[in-house]
């Protein structure tokens, strides 16, 4: 076997240390799942038994035992291997080691802190409940997520990588959890003030059990949450990440919350005063989780609103755009139920009752968003000029025009489906106006939206243009005849006339017919300048331009389009 002397030494490629990592992460992933899953299963037993080894289920403490007493060694082996190669700053800012922490940290904390607010809500009154289970999963996840944690957090060998991930999951999760456990505990709340208690089915529990069940998920919630956002510094993020949350989760999925509650309220307001024909109970029943969602929803969106205004200008932007398109979205389907409500009265006086409904829910629906719409749109205070347009403002109304369109299309598909299947005699599905006036609503609600927003970037768009400066590209193509440099010399002569395309000639003599003294060649640099001065006041198409002897330098326009007369 023959050896090059001086040849590489070959050392082991990327993609296979990426892969060698992936395989060991992963391995230690599912042994610390197995060992916890053995663990609590054995602490279920003692808590229900009082001794490991007098189980009912045989089969269940074999299981148990073997991924306690195998998975728990090979996972606390496999660890050390581990942490000892975090030594290396290699392995510590490895996406693999930051993969491992934020997956293990989001399983151990969702698993850990649903257990264990499981078990306190079903201590609240009820029937006798089974908390073994729910205590034995809280307290080994809970161990695990302190592990883990350290781990994140050790003044050594910490884990930077995927920081701002393992906050911002910890901040939505208690988000969401409080959020929502707090609507359930206000709406119910609500709903004995609203309706008393004898309209509640009661015969189980009193009323009081349920609201502060949900009140303990509620406070378990927000505490996960404030740990995060405040305690491990959440707000304190700069990265896109972190804004992409605050604006999706804290803005989005809060203002749709607060304007679908909002609605609901009004909604039931309107029945109430012009559509008795139900019974006041059921006219009452969606009142109070409405207000609760209008509540919670209205300070969630407030105190992100808040926190995106002291952020970047982008985020701030960003959040009122998309608040005025939730407001939108919300006034304009209130406008298609309205025109499908108003052709069903027209087309069907007997059915005033249901389509009186209709129209009410999508009065209620135009009157929430439309007004916050206009708030957070300001259609009157449009930019005039094209350094006031915000960035991001033109992407937002060519998405919406899009999504507008696209909804339009569809509902003159489906107008023209329900008139052709009318012309062919298809009687079952009543008259024309019946068969087409959801797609029309739709349509008209859509086709509204999309010539709105296509007038603006039109709008837009003449602005952008008059405030460009008159810049003409008149050079279209240019010869350069050069000796030296071509390459260099041809990009800078596309970048000088705006993108016109360059055809290099060589010189055979190398421009030597009167060289300059060593080292007085002109740089392509120097050229450049002289043939950017060269070039202005030239509206020719065509542009010859020579490049020696020495420092001379000939740009000629020229007329490609001249042909010899024959004869």
């Amino acid at each position: 076997m023959t050896s090059q002397v001086g040849a590489p030494v070959q050392t082991p490629g990327l993609a296979q240390v990426a892969l060698r990592r992936l395989i060991l992460y992963a391995l230690l992933f599912a042994l610390v799942v197995i060992a916890a899953s053995g663990l609590s299963g054995l602490l279920e037993r003692l808590f229900t038994s009082g001794a490991v080894l007098a189980p009912t289920d045989v089969a269940g403490l074999a299981l148990a035992l073997a991924f306690t007493l195998i998975g728990g060694p090979l996972a606390l082996l496999l660890w050390w291997f581990v942490w000892r190669r975090l030594d290396d700053e290699a392995e510590r800012t490895a996406v693999g080691w930051g993969l491992y922490i934020t997956g293990m940290y989001a399983v151990s904390l969702i698993v850990s802190t649903t257990a264990l607010l499981g078990l306190a809500a079903s201590l609240i009154g009820g029937p006798e409940r089974q908390w073994a289970s729910p205590l034995s999963n809280g307290l080994v996840w809970a161990v695990i997520w302190v592990w883990h944690r350290w781990m994140w957090k050790h003044p050594v060998k910490p884990s930077t990588h995927l920081e701002d991930i393992r906050n911002l999951i910890g901040t939505v999760f208690g988000l969401l959890v409080g959020a929502i456990a707090g609507i359930l505990a206000l709406g119910g709340l609500l709903d004995v003030a609203i309706r008393g208690t004898t309209l509640l089915t009661v015969a189980v529990e009193p009323w009081w059990h349920s609201v502060l069940r949900a009140l303990v998920w509620a406070v378990g919630g927000s505490i996960v949450w404030w740990w995060h956002w405040f305690r491990e510094g959440g707000q304190r993020l700069q990265t896109r990440l972190a804004d992409v949350t605050i604006i999706g989760v804290g803005i989005f999925a809060a203002g749709i919350t607060a304007l679908g509650g909002s609605g609901v309220v009004l909604f039931v307001l309107l029945r109430v005063a012009f559509d008795r024909e139900s019974p006041m109970g059921e006219l009452l029943d969606p009142m109070a989780s409405a207000i609760a969602a209008a509540f919670i929803g209205s300070v969630v969106w407030r105190y992100h609103r808040t926190v995106s205004v002291h952020r970047s200008g982008a985020t701030r932007r960003a959040s009122l755009l998309v608040t005025s398109a939730v407001a939108l979205a919300t006034g304009a389907s209130g406008i298609g139920v309205v025109v499908n409500s108003l052709l069903a009265a027209a087309v069907s006086p007997l059915a005033g009752g249901s389509a009186r409904t209709v129209l009410l829910g999508g009065v209620s629906s135009l009157l929430v968003g439309g007004p916050a719409w206009w708030l957070a749109w300001k259609p009157t205070r449009q930019p005039q000029t094209a350094e006031a347009i915000p960035h991001g403002r033109r992407v937002y109304l060519i998405a919406f025009f899009g999504i507008s369109a696209v909804v339009a299309l569809i509902a003159l598909l489906v107008i023209g489906y329900r008139l052709f299947e009318f012309l062919l005699g298809d009687v079952s599905g009543g008259s024309l106006i019946d068969r087409i006036r959801a797609p029309l609503g739709l349509l008209v609600a859509a086709g509204l939206v999309a010539g709105y927003h296509f007038a603006l970037w039109r709008h837009d768009r003449v602005l952008i243009a008059a405030a460009e400066p008159a810049r003409r590209r008149t050079v279209d193509r240019v010869t350069l005849v050069t000796g030296s440099d071509p390459e260099a010399l041809a990009k800078g002569i596309a970048e000088v006339t705006g993108g016109a395309k360059v055809t290099v000639w060589l010189r055979t003599d190398d421009g030597a017919t009167t060289q300059p003294a060593a080292g007085t060649f002109p740089t392509p640099g120097d050229s450049l300048g002289q043939i950017a001065k060269a070039l202005e006041g030239i509206t020719a198409r065509h542009v010859l331009v020579v490049r020696g002897p020495g420092t001379r330098l000939d740009v000629i326009p020229v007329d490609t389009g001249y042909r010899i007369p024959e004869g």
